[in-house]
């Protein structure tokens, strides 16, 4: 069974106004969950408004009774785990245990530039991200003191205290499509593995290698909940949708040629329709893009039309 939640870029213009708008129509709508980006700025000018990821998790927290939420993805390169570990439990335990920690290794430059963070190659850069998860895993887990002698972090009895009140704490999501680095680790910590706009084809693929890296680890499939973030482009009509996609892709991309890079496009029964796809592929949640964070006459569409279609 999959459901549907709404994805929101953070950084492409976010305020206070339009997160608590979405928020509100996200859980009175009945959408699973709403999660955000956590980035400082877009990879090209220009610079937009941008929500603090942590700052916003923890009103959401506070101002939603039922839909779960978190980062897709948090950048490792950003904060120390330790930061970030004692935030998300404290998080956690204010929503009641509704959030999933989203972690990633980082990837856009501009950012990383604008404010002094060090991206570091590719391959440290996973490194670095390999031993983030790995305390914050522990210090979620443990009750006890935790020590951590890496080449990039150091705990010396490390405790995060109190203690989650969720056993092990929020629940880690890894982000990412990569075989080599990015399944292992998801079958080694994660409690969900998120892929990145994949068509069905492509995610059952990946889907099977995790479920074989599980069982090579002799954890179940059924441990990690499996999600996918998707671009999404609604329209009302087939004219609307043409427009959008024109406008989107500055007419250089048919809703077709979306598609098939892994998309959701199209009026709502033609998304209904390619998200019953992602489902018999085996996602489970399925993460909208929602680009316009105005159209909330849109996401009001989705609610009434396509939602129930995947209520059962």
């Amino acid at each position: 069974m999959i459901d549907i939640a709404v994805f929101l870029e953070g950084q492409n213009g976010l305020t206070w106004p339009r997160w608590q708008k979405i928020a509100a129509a996200s859980e009175d709508l009945g959408f699973a969950g709403l999660y955000r980006s956590d980035h400082f700025t877009n990879a090209s000018p220009p610079d937009k408004e941008s929500l603090e990821l942590w700052v916003s998790l923890t009103w959401l927290a506070s101002h939603t009774k039922r839909i779960e939420f978190g980062p897709v993805v948090s950048p490792i390169s950003f904060r120390h785990p330790a930061f970030t570990a004692r935030m998300a439990a404290g998080v956690d335990d204010l929503s009641g245990g509704r959030l999933s920690l989203g972690l990633g290794a980082g990837w856009q430059e501009r950012e990383h530039n604008n404010f002094g963070f060090d991206l570091l190659p590719k391959g440290e850069r996973f490194n670095r991200f390999e031993e983030g998860v790995e305390v914050i895993n522990s210090l979620l887990h443990s009750d006890e003191p935790v020590d951590f002698d890496g080449k990039y972090y150091r705990l010396e009895e490390g405790i995060l205290l109190p203690r989650p009140q969720r056993p092990g704490g929020p629940s880690i999501m890894i982000g990412g499509n990569g075989q080599k680095r990015t399944l292992p680790l998801t079958a080694r910590y994660a409690q969900e593995w998120n892929a990145l706009m994949v068509t069905p084809e492509r995610f059952s693929e990946l889907n099977q290698h995790l479920d074989n890296l599980l069982a090579d680890g002799s954890r179940s499939p059924s441990e990690v909940r499996r999600s996918m973030m998707v671009g999404c482009i609604f329209g009302h009509d087939d004219k609307q949708v043409e427009e959008r996609v024109a406008a989107r892709t500055k007419g250089e991309r048919t809703a077709a040629d979306l598609r098939d890079r892994g998309v959701v496009v199209g009026t709502a029964s033609q998304m209904a329709d390619q998200i019953g796809q992602l489902e018999e592929a085996g996602v489970q949640r399925v993460m909208l893009q929602w680009i316009d964070l105005d159209d909330l006459d849109g996401l009001e569409t989705l609610g009434r039309d396509v939602l129930p279609q995947f209520t059962k």
